[in-house]
């Protein structure tokens, strides 16, 4: 007859600790990779870049005129021309956080 060996296994508080600690190291990352997403999704301005750019391209080559205003995705766009200077300043506002992107350039 076989003489069976003692198995050393884990007693009930021990596994509870552990299990305890994983799920607690899994909720505090969860936390961080949301805190990241949302970050990144409010600091996100490739869209409004993107319409800013199409605007000065159309100024470029006249096909828009002066003052330009326009709403667009949640920005509040203004294209003007500056008091007593040569330039044009494009600025968008963000209407629910207080963002702006602003480009100032010459007049054509």
């Amino acid at each position: 007859m076989v003489i069976l060996k003692k198995i050393k296994g884990a007693t009930l508080m021990e596994t509870l600790i552990a299990t305890v600690l994983i799920m607690l190291i899994f909720v505090v990352s969860s936390l961080i990779l949301n805190n990241l997403f949302t970050s990144s999704m409010k600091g996100n301005t490739r869209a409004i870049s993107s319409k800013l750019f199409e605007i000065e391209y159309l100024y470029i080559n006249d096909m828009l005129s002066l003052p330009y205003y326009d709403e667009y995705d949640g920005w509040d766009i203004e294209f003007i021309p500056i008091k007593n200077e040569a330039k044009v300043s494009l600025k968008a506002t963000r209407l629910t956080a207080p963002k702006t992107i602003e480009k100032t350039f010459y007049r054509r």
